[in-house]
């Protein structure tokens, strides 16, 4: 190190910017109070005089990864945190898993955890960072990557620019909507006309893309939409029981139901059969997700598969790339999902409830 570099110190820093030297120290560590020019002032000095913290990392080392839920409450987390697990572990990097419940308390103590920890970089799953948030990660110098972020939209459905990407954040997804169109088409295909959808919630962007693609298989085939059979849920199991129960309590049940959840199709599984009706022979189902749980069932899940540790793993390389200082070629990248066919689904009989036929 030179004789210059030595010199930039925070010391220096304060006699330069004429604040004291706990002044600079909170600005450093994202404090809140601190006045925004004196922020601005100090940031911009810490900037052009090429300021380093004494145990700053080496470039390219990477040393802990947060992961961000805002609860942990689903299968598809583990999936999603075993992909992030395993490229951090490559890269030498630990992997921290915090669940802020959307709480201002939650959230300010994983701030103030994620000082203390030196984190390398955040991933958000299903939450955008909020605007302060942001702020206090970008004044710290630490990368987002957001899985999924609730705003955004595919651009042939509306074409509007994500929170995230507007704020400059890298996402990750899944091509939700080609996923939800698939399921559809293959319901269609055999033979099913009145096919349920139990939707996710109504903020994630993934919820909508699947919902759309399923409007788009069905008007692509000349059917209808039959709002009666399009019921919310939540991605949970008791959610998609209580909903497939209602489709099925119709006076005109459908004969097929495409749960955008493996953990909804699992629970329609539950509400068929304590109304005595059989999968596939009674009921087609299909999910959403391809979780280890879908294999197991019985009778295995048709499923929509999302690349869920893939997912994570593609977001754990984004955002050391970004702690390396490197730049990306596209802000939003889209992992295809896949439908893969298994025994819950089946050509529609008269045995079909309200079948038509």
């Amino acid at each position: 190190m030179s004789a210059d570099e030595r010199r930039v110190t925070i010391a220096a820093i304060a006699d330069a910017a004429g604040v004291s030297v706990p002044t600079v120290s909170r600005v450093l560590n994202g404090r809140a109070d601190v006045s925004t020019a004196t922020r601005e002032r100090v940031e911009q000095l810490l900037r052009d005089r090429g300021y380093r913290r004494r145990n700053s990392r080496q470039p390219g080392r990477a040393q802990i990864l947060d992961v961000v839920f805002d609860a942990l409450d689903s299968p598809w987390a583990v999936e999603l945190i075993r992909g992030v697990a395993d490229v951090a572990h490559a890269a030498g990097a630990g992997t921290v898993v915090s669940a802020v419940h959307q709480d201002e308390t939650a959230t300010r103590q994983w701030l103030r955890n994620l000082r203390s920890r030196t984190c390398d970089g955040v991933i958000f799953v299903l939450a955008e960072p909020s605007a302060p948030i942001h702020t206090q990660l970008r004044r710290l110098h630490i990368p987002v990557v957001v899985i999924d972020p609730p705003s955004n939209h595919p651009a042939a459905v509306r074409p509007t620019l994500p929170a995230a990407l507007a704020a400059g954040v890298a996402t990750v997804g899944a091509t939700n909507w080609a996923g939800g169109l698939s399921a559809t088409e293959h319901l269609i295909a055999l033979g099913h006309r009145r096919i349920g959808l139990i939707a996710g919630p109504r903020a994630l962007s993934c919820s909508r893309a699947r919902l759309d693609g399923y409007r788009a298989a069905l008007a692509a085939a000349g059917i209808g939409l039959d709002a009666g059979l399009v019921v919310q849920g939540d991605f949970q199991h008791e959610s998609g029981y209580v909903a497939g129960g209602r489709l099925l309590d119709l006076a005109e049940p459908p004969t097929a139901v495409f749960a955008t959840s493996d953990q909804m199709a699992l629970g329609v599984y539950e509400a068929a059969r304590r109304r005595g009706l059989r999968v596939p022979a009674d009921l087609s189902v299909a999910g959403f997700d391809d979780l280890p749980e879908a294999r197991w069932s019985a009778p295995p899940l048709t499923t929509v598969r999302q690349p869920l540790a893939e997912m994570g793993g593609l977001a754990a390389h984004t955002v050391l790339r970004l702690a390396r200082g490197e730049t990306l070629q596209a802000p939003r990248v889209e992992l295809a999902t896949e439908l893969v066919v298994r025994h819950s689904t089946a050509p529609v009989t008269s045995r079909s409830p309200r079948s038509g036929r």
